[in-house]
């Protein structure tokens, strides 16, 4: 709900305050042989929310007990295939605080479920998969843009729980970072941030950073856009190396007016 990547809520703001229910979506990325991408825009009209559950447009997301279960109907984009399925998250554990990402307060990062198990079973394209996830929630009072220059995340499972590092530069220069194991049974606790591995660049030139030892490595590119990447990576940990999913975005890029121009071949909308 008023989704920083949208194009459509960057340009209706520039006539002063918008309502962030009128600019809404599902966002749907599947990777491998059986891919495809939704994230269609919608107006408030196609919104609504209560205590347990939020529906857009056709999709919708509810908790079912201590389960989320979202459900997908929709159009991928830009190639027209359809997205029909079910993604059930049971949350092992649940995070007990949410972070805030700079001094002003003004954004709030907020681990739900920093280890749960993941259910995916979809009829178009047939797909079904067991394994690992992660749940979050991410809020502000002002534009990303306007808070950050980038930032870098990533998440690795453990044999005891989910390790979390965190890592950006704010609009004033400062930077910030912190990393977050989430034990298996509940317990938080913050570490040094690993050091700082710079990947390879993406290849619209998007800087990837993650955090470890020596002998952390790009494994695999998920997602390349002209402002965010997510990849997977080999996180060298306490003598371990850990999978973990890394995701990198851009602020400078993002705003861009020719990237702005661009966003709407990935991100239709409707309403």
């Amino acid at each position: 709900m008023g989704s920083v990547f949208s194009p459509y809520y960057a340009y209706a703001r520039r006539k002063g305050p918008v309502a962030a229910e009128n600019h809404v979506a599902l966002n749907v990325a599947l990777y491998g042989e059986r891919s495809g991408w939704a994230m269609t825009e919608r107006n408030a009209a196609m919104l609504s929310r209560d205590r347990d559950a939020l529906v857009i447009g056709p999709s919708s997301m509810r908790w079912d007990g201590a389960d989320l279960v979202i459900s997908v109907r929709e159009w991928g984009f830009p190639l027209p295939r359809r997205l029909v399925g079910e993604i059930r998250v049971t949350p092992r554990v649940w995070g007990q605080q949410a972070f805030v990402l700079n001094e002003s307060g003004r954004h709030v990062w907020h681990p739900v479920a920093p280890l749960a198990t993941v259910q995916l079973d979809f009829e178009r394209p047939g797909l079904a998969w067991r394994g690992t996830g992660y749940l979050d929630h991410n809020r502000g009072d002002e534009p990303l843009a306007d808070g950050f220059v980038d930032w870098n995340w990533q998440r690795a499972v453990h044999a005891d729980g989910a390790l979390v590092a965190y890592s950006g530069r704010r609009r004033d220069g400062r930077t910030f970072g912190f990393c977050v194991d989430f034990g298996s049974d509940g317990v938080e606790m913050e570490q040094v941030l690993p050091p700082r591995q710079a990947l390879p660049r993406t290849l619209w030139r998007v800087p990837r950073i993650a955090h470890g030892e020596a002998g952390t490595k790009l494994v695999k590119t998920l997602e390349d856009t002209p402002f965010y990447s997510r990849s997977l990576i080999e996180m060298a940990h306490a003598g371990q190396t850990l999978e973990a999913v890394q995701e990198s975005l851009s602020l400078t890029h993002l705003t861009r007016p020719v990237v702005q121009m661009m966003l709407p071949f990935r991100m239709p909308r409707r309403g």
